[in-house]
């Protein structure tokens, strides 16, 4: 068929929702991205989380064993015969402070490019700016053990430079998901995507203990370094910006996504709406609900292991197995929750606000809940995990929910909006841990239940605020002729 004949076709209502239907997802170009960039924040989250692993590896724990675990709060469970431990790298004694400012230390250049980096996406596009933001991160990740030997501030400056580069990723994948979704399958190829970074944490967290445990900390950061230079190959010849530049995409596909957002893309591409947009009640409601998810998030993210070992008694094989346990249950509920919001969106024409909240409700306040029921489980191994990762599952239902409504009020500007809501979403990662260990300096259980309970009480606040002010539709500032599924 000819480009002509699906034209004329889209101009007949009937025939236009069958081709919009029609257009196959299986080896399509859409999903190929999809697949492509969610094996690239694999590597953007693995990169991020090793540290919070290798770290327990690390420090010069005088005061334990060879086990490296009997200084816990609680009687770790008793292993008869362990295998040997290499702990042939070198170790250094940083206090529970430094250690805080090195976890956090990648938020603080992570936060400098969220905005450049949706800006830039659009103007120079998307594709290079997000390959060279993980390959210089996967490039500084193999410097690391050098900067840990030089000294605390090296590894710092390091870490930063790494938040530096993965700082683009985001705004830039936002900007191209806003020329290759579909408005009725976002929720679908956006939670393909990023449920590589899920999976990143589930894989990073045990496979960096089991190497701490038998290569040595270093070789953390040499192995998942390497493995974010073949993801950039992979990505430079595979990946295009839009699919009007894709070369090899069939004309059903490429007709089927452009003619789907020819309505809800500004035809204003030089001007920004900036006073629009940082007046925004919606994008408000956004950047409220980011930030506070994510202070849990990263609270978890860096601390966990350190949970694992202090309070819970586990070693540093253990440790990486259980610390991932959340993430694997927060990755599947992304998927799923993708497939649900999608479905009620197309099929049973649930208004997109009403899926967008729904979704934010329960991935919010859920986990809030549980989170706080962990800290009273005492020395309860089983229970501990069991509500640590029910916590996370939970949190996974909000990738339907508030984070990715920047593609249903200004999917033109998503880019841009998702660098706002991620410049204020990156400050408890920078905050966070070090409040945190500030907090537990003793590391006892009802220390770490203030650090659980200001987590919770933030993810409440930011779920009911979204409640309130969130929306669902394309809003008036960010195109001419606005259209969107369901208010």
């Amino acid at each position: 068929m000819t480009a002509m004949f699906y034209r004329k076709l889209f101009t007949r209502p009937f025939i236009r929702f069958l081709l919009l239907r029609s257009a196959p997802a299986c080896c399509s170009s859409r999903y190929g991205l999809a697949l492509l960039s969610s094996y690239g924040f694999f590597v953007v989250y693995s990169l991020r989380v090793n540290l919070s692993v290798a770290m327990v590896d690390m420090l010069n724990n005088t005061h334990q064993s060879s086990s490296n675990h009997s200084g816990s709060v609680c009687t770790p469970d008793d292993n008869p015969v362990p295998p040997k431990h290499n702990q042939s790298a070198g170790v250094y004694n940083w206090d529970s402070a430094t250690q805080g400012w090195i976890l956090g230390s990648f938020f603080y250049g992570y936060i400098l490019t969220q905005i450049p980096g949706g800006y830039l996406a659009g103007r120079c596009g998307a594709k290079w700016l997000m390959g060279f933001g993980v390959l210089g991160t996967a490039l500084f990740t193999l410097l690391t053990p050098l900067a840990a030997d030089l000294g605390a501030s090296y590894l710092i400056a390091v870490r930063v430079l790494e938040g530096v580069g993965e700082g683009v990723t985001f705004p830039a994948m936002y900007t191209m998901w806003a020329s290759w979704a579909p408005p009725l399958e976002r929720s679908r190829l956006l939670t393909i995507s990023y449920i590589g970074a899920q999976l990143g944490t589930v894989v990073a967290l045990p496979l960096s203990g089991e190497i701490c445990f038998y290569m040595g900390w270093p070789y953390v950061f040499y192995l998942f370094g390497a493995v974010g230079l073949v993801w950039f190959v992979l990505w430079a010849f595979l990946v295009f910006d839009s699919p009007n530049s894709h070369p090899r995409i069939s004309e059903q596909e490429r007709l089927y996504i452009t003619n789907s957002l020819k309505n809800e893309l500004s035809t204003s591409s030089g001007h920004i709406p900036w006073r629009a947009i940082v007046t925004s009640m919606p994008l408000m409601a956004i950047v409220v609900a980011h930030f506070s998810y994510n202070w849990t998030f990263y609270t978890l993210l860096t601390l966990l292991p350190t949970y694992m070992n202090d309070i819970l008694g586990f070693s540093i094989q253990q440790n990486g197995f259980l610390s991932a346990l959340p993430y694997l249950g927060c990755a599947l509920m992304a998927v799923l929750s993708g497939q649900v919001a999608d479905y009620l969106r197309e099929t049973c024409l649930y208004p997109t606000v009403i899926v967008r909240k729904s979704f934010s409700l329960i991935g919010m306040i859920g986990p809030a809940v549980f989170l706080v029921a962990a800290g009273y489980t005492g020395c309860n191994y089983t229970l501990a995990v069991t509500f640590l990762t029910i916590s996370s599952a939970l949190g996974g239902v909000s990738a339907s929910g508030f984070n990715i409504n920047h593609l249903d009020i200004a999917p033109s500007y998503a880019g841009i909006l998702l660098g706002i809501t991620n410049t204020f979403a990156t400050i408890p990662g920078m905050v966070g841990p070090v409040i945190a260990r500030a907090l537990t300096h003793s590391n006892t259980i009802e220390e770490w239940q203030t650090v659980f309970y200001i987590a919770a009480a933030i993810n409440v606040f930011g779920a009911l605020f979204y409640t309130v002010f969130g929306r669902g539709t394309v809003q008036p500032w960010a195109i001419h002729t606005t259209y969107s599924h369901g208010d």
